[in-house]
């Protein structure tokens, strides 16, 4: 029972998700009816796997949403935004039922209890009076564009309703009553009374084409058919149930009318994807009556037994079959068995996947770690040994143990669009918390990084996206003042780049006020009056602890809490912040991480006797640090001003250096800059280390690794060398002075 309530919880959040994204659509697209049948389906499959499990709080919970989202999807509630509000938070409400299952508590209690009675009492005052629930300023109605009125069929018999002339959607019966009816104590005509008594017949039409002559005439025999208008509301197996007496002497065929058709592939849409059969499917949407199946299904065999003999012959497909028959029409078949393949497929995909805890993948990654120290142990001893087939055979083995880590690392890779797309809640609760209109666009989110990374970057990708909202997009009217749309905008957008992925949040708003920063900065003693700062220097004060430019404090903003957060939370993950605005016009935060926390590929450097890895997606090329290279710190590289550091300067190691150094190019995010050491000593697979709380201060280095000997090798952080060797060249200041006065700020 509990590895069932396992799969039941995890299971109804990916349908959470699904309702959620398609409540949020709702409103975009209040006349989608996929979008409200997929709504729907999502809550009818947690009801139904809740009442498995027997979870009764949250299947009762679920059934009330269940039944006013039935009401919506009739046309019987119309969409409104406090309908949507409310589907919304009993989403949420779900959820937390969901975490108290996986707790193992018995029933929700407390402010969740009161919680649920609200919102059940609310969903009830929504079905008992749609009507009230659409009127007021509040309750303004989406969906304002009444349908087309259908046009009427010429051929259609018009009734009259209420003054109004209506066209009739009608069920068209064949009959045709074998000859012994009348023998066997049946009337064709109280039949026909009887079907009067489930609607209204329309049109009938006698068939006499089997009547004989006169002279061969027996007046115990019956020779008559009918062709029949129905007009009902009954279900097609109702219609069929006032012939049963007659099933065997006659032959019968119920055509259902236009709208039902519609409403049979409806259905047949919503079915729950189980592995069905055909005719299974079409009785389940009602389309297809068991005793029409039995028949087909009967012909189908007859033909089979004919074809046996004759290994060139083949039967017909059922659904041909029933279509020859009459007893379901071609497109509903045809659609039955694209339904069938769409289950058949999406059932074969589900079955190669296996679900893994993640603790499991951690291990996993652990031991490969492990794995990769250990190769480069047994790699270098082969070296040393100058065995020939040792060598090789490690070699050999250093190949394999990188395609596993390859492989165990794309494990635990996943997709971005996750995350992004939880934030079409955010932004849409808090546009009309603060009454903007403002659209969030979403692009890159198939871009693919560690499950670790995307688990921690969830709460600076919050504050980002909430600041947006806050700060940069402007209320309407003052939007239109300026000449801009009333919709505001706000872009999410991920993609690779140099071994990195960067996360970008923009938006079309006010911008930054760089003379409002600057004063705020000077009334809380950040700067001097008269320390003089770039424009990106000053941007760059927002991440200061303590920093805001709001005038007044609101639900989202305005306390000073927030952006040191997300500077610190990015810097965490080895990453770094930018940010780039323009006044009136928007402003971009980039977000640059690693693709992973665990093993990466490194470039080995040597300073002395001490050893270094450079990222290895981070390196452009090496170069030997030409003789005249003395005082300066910048070079020539091919008309371009590289800047360099010495490692040796930088760490102040001591000891001369060699007669010849080397330079290795790196670059990150955009800005290139060298790094001088002494000797190149190879790529070389790095599992990284983090380094104890005592050097978490340390700049310029990122972790550290074991080597294949045994030692330890520090990795270098490039984005603090990039970024220190630029400040370097601007200031011309010397290396070791300039690195603390930075390292300390």
């Amino acid at each position: 029972m509990d590895e069932l309530t396992s799969v039941f919880v995890q299971e109804s959040r990916d349908q959470l998700a699904e309702m959620e994204a398609g409540l949020l659509r709702l409103e975009q697209a209040p006349e989608d009816q996929d979008n409200i049948n997929a709504i729907f389906r999502a809550a009818h499959t947690i009801k139904g796997g809740s009442g498995v499990i027997e979870c009764h709080f949250v299947e009762a919970f679920t059934h009330k949403v269940e039944n006013v989202l039935d009401k919506l999807r009739n046309g019987e509630l119309p969409v409104s935004s406090p309908l949507a509000t409310l589907l919304l938070e009993c989403c949420d409400h779900m959820g937390r039922l969901l975490d108290v299952l996986a707790e193992g508590r018995e029933a929700p209690a407390g402010d969740l209890a009161r919680q649920g009675d609200a919102l059940q009492e609310r969903l009830g005052s929504f079905i008992a009076a749609p009507g009230a629930q659409a009127t007021g300023e509040e309750a303004t109605i989406l969906s304002t564009t009444p349908a087309p009125a259908p046009t009427p069929d010429p051929e259609d018999h018009l009734a009259v309703e209420g003054g109004g002339v209506v066209s009739t959607d009608a069920w068209h019966i064949s009959v045709r009553f074998g000859p012994d009816v009348l023998r066997h104590g049946m009337d064709p005509l109280s039949l026909l009374h009887f079907l009067s008594s489930l609607g209204e017949i329309l049109d009938l039409e006698t068939l006499a084409d089997a009547l004989p002559p006169a002279a061969e005439m027996d007046p115990e025999s019956c020779y008559l058919g009918f062709e029949i208008r129905f007009q009902s509301r009954a279900s097609k197996a109702e219609i069929e149930h006032i012939f049963d007496f007659v099933r065997d002497e006659c032959s019968l065929h119920i055509l259902p009318p236009n709208s039902k058709l519609s409403d049979y592939l409806a259905l047949l849409r919503e079915l729950p994807e189980d592995k069905l059969r055909l005719g299974e499917i079409l009785i389940r949407t009602g389309a297809l009556t068991p005793a029409e199946l039995e028949e087909g299904l009967r012909i189908q065999a007859q033909q089979q037994e004919q074809a046996a003999g004759n290994p060139e012959a083949t039967s017909p497909p059922l659904g041909e079959i029933l279509v020859a028959q009459q007893a379901v029409p071609p497109e509903l078949v045809t659609a039955a068995v694209q339904r069938q393949g769409e289950i058949a497929q999406k059932k074969a995909t589900e079955a190669r996947l296996v679900r893994v805890q993640a603790d499991k993948l951690d291990r996993l990654i652990d031991l490969v770690g492990e794995m990769v120290i250990a190769g480069a142990s047994a790699n270098l001893l082969a070296q040393r040994s100058g065995k020939t087939d040792l060598v090789e055979a490690t070699s050999i083995l250093s190949r394999l143990v990188e395609d596993i880590r390859d492989s165990a690392l794309q494990l635990r890779m996943v997709q971005i669009g996750e995350t992004f797309n939880r934030f079409h809640r955010v932004v849409r609760d808090v546009a009309k918390e603060m009454g903007k209109d403002i659209e969030l666009v979403i692009s890159g989110g198939e871009t693919e990084l560690d499950k670790s990374v995307v688990e921690k970057i969830g709460d600076p990708l919050m504050h980002l996206v909430r600041n947006a909202l806050d700060h940069g997009i402007e209320a309407p009217e003052a939007r239109i003042a300026r000449g801009k749309p009333a919709r505001g905008r706000v872009y999410l957008n991920a993609f690779h780049d140099s071994g990195s992925i960067v996360i970008e949040v923009k938006d079309d708003g006010n911008g930054l006020n760089k003379e409002k920063i600057r004063a705020k900065a000077l009334e809380k003693g950040l700067i001097g009056p008269t320390q003089v700062l770039s424009d990106n220097e000053i941007v760059n004060l927002i991440f200061e602890a303590g920093f805001s430019t709001a005038d007044k404090v609101t639900n989202l903003s305005g306390r000073g809490v927030g952006m040191d957060v997300v500077r610190k939370n990015i810097q965490g993950l080895r990453g770094m912040v930018e940010v780039v605005t323009q006044e009136g016009e928007g402003s971009t935060f980039s977000i640059r991480l690693p693709l992973t926390l665990a093993i990466i590929d490194g470039f080995l450097v040597g300073v002395g006797p001490a050893a270094y890895v450079i990222p290895l997606d981070t390196v452009l090329e090496c170069m030997e640090l030409p003789d005249c290279q003395t005082d300066r710190h910048y070079l020539n590289l091919r008309g371009e001003v590289l800047p360099y550091i010495r490692l040796r300067e930088l760490f102040e190691l001591g000891g001369d250096p060699p007669e010849r150094e080397n330079v290795v190019v790196v670059s990150f995010a955009g800005r290139k800059a060298g790094i001088v050491v002494d000797t190149l000593m190879g790529e070389f697979q790095t599992v990284i280390k983090p380094l104890g709380s005592l050097f978490r201060h340390l700049r310029g280095i990122g972790g550290s690794t074991i080597l294949g000997s045994g030692d330890v090798a520090l990795i270098l952080d490039v984005q603090a060398l990039v970024h220190h060797s630029a400040r370097q060249e601007e200031q011309g200041q010397g290396a070791p002075e300039a690195l603390r006065s930075v390292s300390s700020s």
